[in-house]
């Protein structure tokens, strides 16, 4: 994978963030390929593991255990929930916020993308030293760590 280069601009902290990027566009495209005949897509395929690991959630949790926006989870979810693979439930904590459960249909999707994603993930890992790829893991986290809290600040500045 080649990252451009910014003219003779960019640090290698910043040679990293576009790698990122190129990486996340690739993951979207090649999991797309991936899991189009099941009826996902990669996005939805993500909504949909979310909602498959965990207990019964609103809308909203599942944005924020994904780091995405509500808005976003709940156009997935309607979409999912028009194609039978998820369905809304009463929330008896809430009576707006409804609970997302995966369907069997939807389990069976999830189960069959899993198993597709096995030899898939072996195949792009093969040959990396497995502690590189800790390593890569802990700065992946790190930088978002440092990300949100950039942000967080970012936002409590504007509010004073």
């Amino acid at each position: 994978m080649q990252v451009p280069q910014l003219r003779g601009r960019s640090s290698p902290f910043e040679d990293v963030i576009l790698s990122v990027f190129q990486l996340s566009n690739l993951l979207s495209a090649s999991g797309d390929g991936l899991v189009a005949d099941l009826g996902l897509t990669s996005a939805r395929w993500q909504v949909l593991g979310a909602i498959g690991v965990g207990p019964s959630r609103p809308v909203a949790w599942l944005a924020r255990d994904l780091g995405v926006s509500r808005q976003n989870v709940q156009r997935i979810v309607n979409d999912l929930q028009r194609d039978g693979l998820v369905s809304l439930e009463p929330n008896p904590h809430h009576k707006r916020a409804q609970l997302v459960e995966i369907t069997s249909t939807g389990r069976d999707a999830l189960d069959s993308a899993t198993r597709r994603a096995k030899p898939w993930a072996e195949h792009a890992a093969a040959g990396i030293d497995p502690d590189d790829i800790e390593t890569t893991q802990r700065v992946l986290h790190a930088i978002g760590d440092a990300i949100l809290i950039y942000d967080k600040r970012s936002s409590q500045e504007e509010n004073e």
